[in-house]
């Protein structure tokens, strides 16, 4: 009875984490194409748009792991889907009342960003209390399957609402996404224990605390220090992908977009074969060589031209993807295993702050 229960609230969490997460791909899609057709936004203001959906990560980043360890990480999370409900539903009724403004889509942009960093936070760190420790892996493997997933269709469902619906009809649809994951978390059974309470703690020293745990974690360290390098190079990748592709190699704009989501079908293949390869290899073996066998493939991506040896950066591509989504698997898993509970919270979101600070880079 008790697995049946774990079972069914896990499948309850996941629900969850597919609304938001094929959600949030089509927002991320659709409010720049908001600011775009409605309002005749510049490049710089496009630009703007997408700043200050990040920026949640680098003011509030550090902070928020420390309000979430005192809090119960369910609550949080439907907070955070409440939150999105909101500011998703303001901007179709501002189109409609006419009230709609720059302005306006930078301040929800910058509270969508605060909504998504507290519920990433609080959903890493409540995991391994809903399914326990051992089924780790297993569940992250659904999860960064589920993430992939809406990662490689987003964008297409994206448009196709856009075109359907236009931008203002899409949020609002997304809205009730955010709804549904509400009620899906308010659904699960599992009893989550309280934080305990810490009247005489102060925020930083809060903060400091889980800064310190990550950077004297020997293994958290070189995880953070590797996840870092590991972004900063990818992202390096990303940013002249479509300008190699169109400018060096001379490919139209729909064979660029083709060429571009076979990294994520390879997130999706290596996601969905994690927990069998981990059980073959090793959790921690896994971790090291999904890096060091897939990584040097990154080098086939300069060799592409207009014949066959497009198929050089599809294979590229392909395979750095699926290394970095086991990776990613494994050290999500590891670093939800050696955690203390009460410090879940704190490492993830300095985690966070310590690999993603070097995107804008």
């Amino acid at each position: 009875a008790v697995e049946r229960r774990q079972r069914r609230d896990f499948r309850l969490f996941m629900s969850s984490h597919i609304c938001n997460e094929l959600g949030g791909s089509i927002t991320y899609v659709a409010l720049p194409l908001m600011a775009v057709l409605t309002l005749d936004a510049s490049a710089m203001q496009a630009g703007l748009l997408s700043a200050a959906e990040h920026a949640a990560f680098l003011l509030l980043g550090l902070p928020a792991g420390a309000w979430v360890d005192r809090m119960r990480k369910r609550r949080v999370m439907m907070a955070a889907d409440l939150a999105r409900t909101v500011l998703l539903t303001a901007l179709p009724v501002a189109w409609l009342l006419d009230l709609h403004s720059m302005p306006l889509l930078y301040v929800v942009a910058l509270l969508l960003g605060c909504a998504r960093l507290f519920g990433d936070v609080a959903d890493q760190s409540y995991l391994p209390a809903l399914i326990g420790k051992e089924s780790l892996i297993a569940g992250n493997s659904k999860l960064e399957t589920v993430r992939s997933g809406a990662e490689f269709a987003g964008p297409g469902v994206a448009g196709f609402l856009v075109q359907l619906l236009g931008a203002p009809g899409t949020l609002a649809g997304q809205a009730v996404t955010s709804l549904v994951s509400v009620v899906l978390l308010g659904r699960i059974g599992a009893r989550e224990e309280k934080p305990e309470p810490a009247p005489r703690r102060h925020l930083l020293r809060d903060v400091r605390e889980g800064l310190s745990y990550v950077l004297s974690h020997r293994i958290l360290r070189l995880i953070a220090l590797n996840t870092a390098a590991v972004n900063l190079f990818l992202s390096a990748v990303m940013a002249l992908e479509v300008l190699f592709l169109t400018r060096t190699v001379g490919l139209p704009p729909a064979a660029v977009g083709w060429v571009l989501t076979t990294a994520t079908i390879g997130s999706v293949l290596a996601a969905t074969a994690a927990d069998r390869v981990t059980r073959a290899v090793g959790a921690a073996r896994l971790t090291w060589l999904s890096l060091l066998v897939t990584m040097p493939f990154g080098l086939l991506l300069p060799l592409a031209d207009t014949d066959w040896r497009i198929g050089l950066f599809v294979l590229g591509s392909l395979v750095q993807s699926a290394g970095v989504t086991l990776y990613n698997i494994c050290q999500v898993t590891y670093r939800q295993t050696v955690c203390p509970p009460h410090l879940l919270g704190r490492m993830t979101a300095t985690m966070r702050f310590l690999v993603w600070g070097v995107l804008p880079l």
